[in-house]
């Protein structure tokens, strides 16, 4: 079969990912062998290949938002049915054993495996998913459609929990990619007032189609003080930004896997109880609730689409902001 890896971290401007032949691989027990139709393109997959985190291996093939069709099941795999659609999230497996996994907390799991880190991702023909971790797919969504919600969706709305939104507060989202695009429409369907905050005037537009109350720079000053805030963008600098626009007792969540340094924070940003927090990858319940929510809003996604060899191009284009939502790899067919 054929796969986008990576041998070593490059800047994506030197199109670091190349297509090889590689073995088809054979789902062991509780495992499946999925057929990837199409997979979508996430600003941590940037983070692998120009090296601001490290696989434990290389080549390694990156790609955790996945849909595609169960077409072998392991020995003693149960839960799944040859046929099925299903796809394929950040979080592989947990050991289901640590005081973490006990507490239905298995994204914070010490042994946790991530797709296309640990283990080889859905930047493939084929696919080895699990049967504990993978999730079914809604009938009423598209495959090209679904694949955003596996990763910028989960961990979007993971990041409205986190950053403990109630319905109708006024929320400040930093930063208007994959994530924060199907985050607003979360928000939006609990009656939230949205402030979009994005350097890129076209993201700004996106946002206000999308439902915000006010789009602008963090450099401007916001017309209303914020409830909650969640920053996006991998910008250490936007925090001491996002506390200052917070009212005492507000909250903000940092969802980045990778992020530049922080700058020193004066006391009187955080006095007030404020609080702040970060998002660490999401649980398998946070991927059921949002599949179960993307099908009653209903969830629309912002796609670029690209062919499965133009991974590279599609890498640079997010690197540079030059799409809104989220890019999709054309894999396959059912």
């Amino acid at each position: 079969m054929q796969a986008m890896q990576i041998s070593s971290p490059d800047k994506i401007e030197n199109s670091p990912f190349h297509l090889n032949e590689v073995p088809l691989p054979e789902p062991g027990p509780g495992q499946a062998l999925m057929r990837v139709s199409v997979c979508g393109v996430c600003h941590t997959d940037l983070h692998v290949a120009e090296g601001d985190i490290h696989p434990p291996h290389y080549p390694v093939t990156p790609g955790h938002q996945a849909v595609g069709q169960v077409v072998r099941l392991g020995k003693d795999t149960t839960g799944l049915m040859i046929g099925q659609r299903v796809g394929l999230s950040w979080l592989n497996w947990a050991c289901g054993e640590c005081e973490f996994c006990q507490r239905g907390e298995e994204n914070l799991c010490p042994r946790a495996r991530f797709t296309g880190f640990n283990v080889d991702g859905g930047f493939a023909e084929y696919a080895l998913v699990e049967a504990r971790t993978v999730l079914p797919i809604p009938d009423e969504l598209s495959d090209q459609q679904a694949a955003p919600l596996l990763c910028a969706g989960i961990i979007g709305y993971r990041s409205l929990r986190k950053a403990n939104l109630h319905a109708g507060e006024r929320l400040g989202l930093y930063g208007f990619g994959a994530s924060a695009h199907i985050a607003i429409q979360i928000a939006r369907y609990w009656n939230c007032q949205v402030y979009v905050i994005t350097r890129s005037a076209h993201h700004q537009q996106h946002g206000l189609s999308l439902g915000a109350v006010w789009a602008g720079s963090a450099d401007e000053k916001l017309p209303q003080v914020l409830d909650r805030a969640v920053i996006f963008a991998p910008v250490g600098e936007l925090v001491p930004t996002a506390l200052q626009a917070l009212r005492p007792g507000g909250s903000l969540a940092i969802n980045a896997i990778a992020m530049t340094p922080i700058p020193s924070l004066p006391y009187d940003l955080i006095y007030g109880e404020r609080s702040v927090c970060s998002v660490a990858n999401a649980t398998y319940q946070d991927g059921c609730e949002l599949m179960k929510l993307a099908s009653i809003i209903p969830l629309r996604s912002t796609i670029q689409e690209y062919p499965f060899h133009a991974l590279n191009q599609a890498l640079q284009d997010l690197k540079a902001s030059r799409f809104d939502g989220e890019a999709v790899l054309q894999i396959g067919t059912h």
